[in-house]
């Protein structure tokens, strides 16, 4: 419209304003109702000299500016469109609201006390509370354009390269959009990364418009529409991830092995969340409500509290989870995430909004080390209800053993975690009174010597099954050795001691001891001569029969053992050296004697039994062919 236009309209609304008003207050009541529907309308544009139109008389101080302020607020709130499309609007907008906030505070509430002076703050605090609601709706449209953008860049603080953008490889682009498909970010090596979620201009109109509604009361109202367009950002991030939203009772009803998946995810999630989300989230809180603090905490606790809650749940169903010993490891590592991000959790959710959720991880964090001890306390339970079913074939390695080691070995890769939670055991050190000071360096030091001593035990009572005395020791001889061998080749040697190594280096010895003395022993005490006798007055045939049967003794020992494990190929070793050494000499000087027995000197006959380099080929050949566990040949 035309500027001739535009005043024929303006003339038309005074004259119909003037017309219907019964007096000046109501005909400018009827021109503010105007201004409302159509911003051409703005109660600046009549002029109040106009002729047709004259000054009104206020009844106070207050009424002219208010009259003026509340023009120029009321073409903004009549506005269809956004504000801030347009700079020059939203500077005025601020600008009004600012003056219409200083006028209020500037008159006292005694002032209030005249009736036309409490009608016009009455007024004031109306006009208030609709600039509020659209300063609220312009902060919402704000955050809703521009929250889709992300950057990622180096983390601040941190000194590093700012040119280097290997990070942008890091996360894919939150913004896909693959017909419905949520794309999973790829993993995150790198945490030293920043998300910057919106234009650094964006930020600063927040500010300014957070600025004025926390000024006016309203910073409860800012901080919500914030923290709702920031938690929907945050929880469909960190969903991107692919961690399943889960309560606490729905991963418990898991399958373990989906469950272990499912762990994997999480401690890739929560790394993620913590080390680089959440700080981004306080950034920004930071940056949109600075010199704000309550408001900036409690719109970071709202924007946070429910993907930590989603985050520590999962955490707190594997810490009241199963105690079955197969998951101490996934168990481990949730421990360990959340102890290694419990100084950023301090740091992050330190203020007083957000202790509690602090105090939550803590308390979870403590919970998993419960688990933990409970988890050994169901392996010692284990071991004890083992059944001595049947013996294991030829006295070899027993599966609880193999179990057991394995399972210490693997548990010591988190020694450190292992003795955190070991520090603070509850199991009364009377239960340990057996144990000496092999392991007395530390807590998880005695909870391992005792659930030695348990194997130990329980390996002792299996022996029995065997009827032979000989494949008894054999039995105890592998596992012990066995279990030694484990030891000195990990970390429990140095949790154990060397005392307890050569401690159990000694009971290997005396079992390989009690192996010859049931087995071979037997074997020498063919040769065993009347020691009234002298040499000479023994009978040729009877010395030759005892090397015949002697070697029949050996051979017959050599084929029953046969089926006989022997695990450790330097324990055969030892065993086949002390076999000769035991053996050869005696046979060796009893073929001796008889060659000096006159009757053979006398007729020169030979003994026609075998020769010492037989016997010991004998021995080599079973012991260096004695087979392993799984029925081979060495």
């Amino acid at each position: 419209m035309d500027e001739n236009g535009e005043e024929k309209l303006l003339a038309v609304a005074r004259h119909i304003a003037k017309t219907l008003g019964r007096d000046d207050s109501m005909t400018d009541d009827i021109l503010q109702i105007f201004s409302k529907f159509d911003g051409r309308f703005s109660r600046d544009k009549f002029s109040p000299s106009d002729a047709d139109y004259p000054p009104r008389a206020y009844a106070n101080p207050l009424e002219p500016t208010l009259h003026s302020l509340d023009r120029q607020i009321s073409q903004y709130l009549s506005a269809d469109h956004s504000i801030w499309s347009d700079t020059a609007d939203s500077t005025a907008f601020l600008d009004a609201i600012d003056e219409l906030l200083a006028t209020i505070r500037d008159w006292s509430p005694s002032a209030a006390a005249d009736k036309s002076v409490f009608a016009c703050l009455s007024r004031a605090d109306e006009l208030v509370q609709q600039a509020m609601f659209r300063l609220r709706d312009e902060f919402r449209t704000l955050m809703e354009s521009d929250g889709d953008s992300l950057e990622l860049g180096q983390r601040y603080g941190r000194g590093a390269d700012p040119a280097a953008d290997e990070s942008e490889e890091d996360l894919e682009d939150l913004d896909g959009d693959d017909d419905g498909h949520i794309p999973v970010a790829r993993p995150v090596t790198d945490y030293d990364i920043i998300i910057d979620a919106l234009p650094s201009g964006t930020i600063n109109d927040l500010h300014e418009i957070a600025r004025r509604m926390v000024a006016a009361g309203f910073g409860k109202e800012c901080s919500s529409v914030y923290s709702s367009c920031r938690r929907e950002f945050l929880e469909e991030s960190i969903s991107r991830l692919g961690l399943q939203k889960l309560s606490i009772e729905e991963a418990q009803k898991m399958p373990w092995l989906d469950l272990e998946d499912e762990i994997e995810r999480w401690i890739k999630a929560m790394n993620v969340a913590v080390r680089i989300f959440f700080p981004s989230e306080r950034r920004l809180c930071d940056r949109v409500f600075s010199g704000l603090s309550p408001t900036a905490d409690l719109s970071f606790m709202e924007v946070c509290r429910g993907s930590m809650v989603q985050l520590l749940n999962f955490a707190d169903a594997i810490s009241i989870g199963s105690r079955s010993p197969e998951r101490l490891f996934k168990v481990l590592d949730v421990f360990e995430t959340l102890r290694d991000l419990m100084p950023e959790l301090d740091a992050q959710f330190s203020d007083q909004f957000c202790l509690l959720l602090r105090n939550e991880a803590m308390a979870i964090w403590k919970r998993l080390g419960e688990a933990i001890r409970a988890i050994f306390l169901e392996l010692e339970n284990l071991i004890r209800r083992d059944p001595a079913k049947a013996a294991v074939p030829g006295g070899g390695l027993h599966p609880i053993t193999r179990y057991v080691m394995n399972y210490f070995r693997a548990a010591c890769r988190s020694r450190q975690a292992l003795e955190q939670v070991f520090e603070e055991s509850i199991i009364s050190p009377n239960e340990y009174a057996k144990l000496d000071s092999r392991a007395a360096s530390s807590s998880l030091s005695v909870q391992m010597a005792w659930i030695m001593d348990l194997l130990e035990s329980n390996l002792e009572t299996k022996s029995k099954i065997y009827r032979e005395a000989a494949l008894c020791s054999v039995f105890m001889m592998n596992n012990a050795k066995y279990i030694v061998q484990k030891v000195k080749d990990s970390d429990l040697g140095a949790l154990l001691g060397e005392d307890w190594i050569r401690k159990h280096a000694a009971k290997v010895r005396q079992y390989q001891q009690n192996y010859i003395r049931n087995s071979w022993n037997k074997v020498l005490g063919v040769l065993k001569l009347d020691p009234s006798s002298h040499a000479g007055r023994f009978d040729a045939n009877s010395m030759r029969e005892k090397l015949k049967l002697f070697t029949l003794t050996l051979e017959d020992t050599c084929k029953v053992q046969s089926s006989w494990i022997f695990v450790d190929e330097q324990l055969r070793e030892e065993l086949r050296v002390a076999v000769i050494k035991l053996l050869g000499p005696a046979y060796q000087d009893f073929a001796s004697r008889l060659q000096n027995v006159p009757e053979m000197r006398k007729h020169g006959e030979r003994s026609g039994v075998k020769g010492i380099e037989e016997i010991e080929a004998l021995i080599n050949d079973f012991f260096r062919g004695s087979r392993q566990p799984d029925g081979g040949r060495v």
